[in-house]
């Protein structure tokens, strides 16, 4: 019994690092929420940071339902997954990089300009995690290393609520800290910049989505 809550506590304790790391590894997620924060505002950053999280859902069910290896070995799926999803960020880099320049975006320190509705900047962070084939290998990783047969459907519940609150915790901080006044201000002199320079990271994790191997 004291094995048991040491290898639970274990366990979760694995799951809240891995978390951690996971969301903070620079990453096509990354770069979507810094580029809606910079490009439009604050609450377009904070919806994709809320796609994310909840796209973090739909690796824990099919990982649950144990599709995971099935899209992790079977070659078919898992490169029309990696493919649609690099196809995906290749174009929004293009976007980003090609885009008009919002250059005047503040009055008194309120936004002035929205280009963005609330549900595109969520539908362009949940796209761009459920479309990464690399969180298909990170929840295959976890759910065949940590996760048994005798993991109660309850803690593997609590394990995807743990993955997904900390991705959306670090993705909001994430919007918070690009989209302030102040960064904002020094932004908007090397706006053009910026924005090529986020547009070909895009370009550059597609094409290395593109070539990811499941395994």
């Amino acid at each position: 019994m004291e094995l048991s809550i040491f290898t639970g506590s274990t366990n979760f304790l694995a799951i809240i690092s891995i978390s951690i790391f996971m969301a903070i590894s620079p990453g096509p997620d990354f770069f979507m929420v810094s580029r809606n924060s910079i490009l439009y505002n604050k609450i377009a950053g904070i919806y994709s940071a809320l796609g994310i999280s909840l796209s973090i859902w739909i690796h824990v069910a099919y990982s649950i339902a144990g599709l995971a290896i099935l899209i992790a070995k079977s070659i078919f799926v898992f490169t029309l997954i990696k493919y649609i999803g690099a196809a995906y960020l290749i174009f929004m880099g293009f976007k980003t990089i090609f885009s008009k320049s919002n250059t005047k975006r503040f009055t008194n320190q309120k936004t002035t300009s929205t280009n963005i509705s609330k549900l595109k900047a969520f539908k362009i962070g949940f796209i761009t995690n459920a479309l990464n084939p690399k969180a298909t290998i990170f929840f295959l990783s976890i759910f065949t290393q940590i996760v048994t047969v005798d993991t109660t459907l309850t803690v593997q519940i609590i394990y995807g609520v743990i993955i997904s609150v900390t991705h959306f915790v670090w993705f909001y901080g994430v919007a918070s800290f690009f989209s302030h006044p102040k960064i904002l201000d020094k932004f908007q002199k090397f706006q053009k910049r910026i924005e090529t320079v986020v547009g070909i990271a895009l370009i550059l994790f597609g094409l290395k989505v593109a070539f990811t191997k499941s395994n």
